[in-house]
């Protein structure tokens, strides 16, 4: 199998780790946010945020390319140095979310959305394709191709990558935890909780900042345009399978962990793009999950009183 032949022949040198622990770890990231993204249909919202991170992306480029301050490239020429990413993708993804929480309030939520997604997106490309031209003339080595950013480059995910995954899971999960209570209790009844003083207000921007994080590290392995399929599937699966909150919690983790590691295989295996098989992997436990769901549902019709 090309799988064990890549993670443990001496040949690999252990470059294969870093991308399928990543996976991995974003997976564990992505699974208990879905569950919230899927029951205050936020979706869109996460289209919104992932697409406005790739304004950051740009912009780290940018400041790759012009060498500002610590952001210079990085040795050997990388234009996209680990501190820019680390740093201005995820601000930018957070201040985003920030935006589109603001300004639903005035403007609507869809128009909001569609606002900062345009002027991020606007943003990215025109910084990106400012840092190809930099980058050419400092020799240096041209930026990620805009497919890359967009569907995802995870095997050039590195060690660096996974301890920024491993940070991000950790503060995300003890931010939920800390926090359950009032945003699990605005997500299932956002008016119940108004009068019993949880302010919708802040648990939304609480779970879109939560949200933006996550879209960084997720877009390291499946880009921009897959990062929201995997903040959504393995939630919709979940509640198909699960009747009470533990239990979907719990589904959703096992089925986004268990779709990464399925599209792992199948990628290495069959030599395919590993973002784009993770998320099918997981839509197709979205359809088994469906499936299970139908056929629960008959049976307890057909029990008799």
């Amino acid at each position: 199998m090309r799988t064990i032949d890549y993670l443990f022949n001496p040949v690999y040198d252990g470059d294969y780790w870093p991308p399928v622990i990543a996976t991995l770890l974003v997976a564990l990231l992505a699974g208990p946010l879905s569950v919230l993204v899927v029951l205050k249909r936020l979706a869109f919202i996460g289209q919104g945020v992932s697409h406005s991170a790739f304004g950051g992306v740009g912009l780290a480029m940018l400041a790759a390319a012009t060498g500002v301050g610590f952001f210079g490239a990085s040795e050997g020429g990388r234009l996209l140095s680990p501190l820019a990413a680390s740093i201005v993708v995820p601000g930018f993804a957070l201040l985003s979310a920030l935006a589109i929480s603001r300004l639903s309030r005035s403007s609507g939520l869809d128009a909001a959305i569609g606002v900062v997604l345009a002027v991020s997106m606007a943003i990215g490309v025109q910084a990106q394709s400012s840092a190809g031209r930099l980058a050419l003339e400092r020799g240096l080595a041209r930026p990620p191709s805009l497919e890359r950013t967009l569907f995802g480059h995870v095997l050039e995910v590195g060690w660096f990558d996974v301890a920024a995954s491993a940070a991000v899971a950790i503060a995300v999960g003890a931010a939920l935890w800390w926090w359950r209570r009032p945003l699990l209790f605005w997500a299932f009844d956002a008016e119940g909780s108004r009068v019993r003083g949880v302010r919708g207000g802040r648990m939304r921007a609480l779970l879109l900042g939560m949200l933006a994080i996550a879209v960084v590290v997720v877009m390291q392995v499946a880009g921009v345009v897959l990062a929201t399929a995997m903040l959504v599937l393995p939630g919709a699966a979940a509640l198909r399978l699960g009747r009470t909150l533990g239990p979907v919690f719990l589904w959703s983790v096992v089925l986004s962990v268990l779709g990464a590691a399925a599209g792992v295989v199948i990628g290495f295996e069959l030599d395919l793009l590993l973002g784009p098989s993770i998320v099918a992997a997981q839509a197709v436990l979205l359809a088994i999950a469906m499936a299970a769901g139908v056929a629960r549902g008959k049976m307890a019709r057909g029990r008799p009183r």
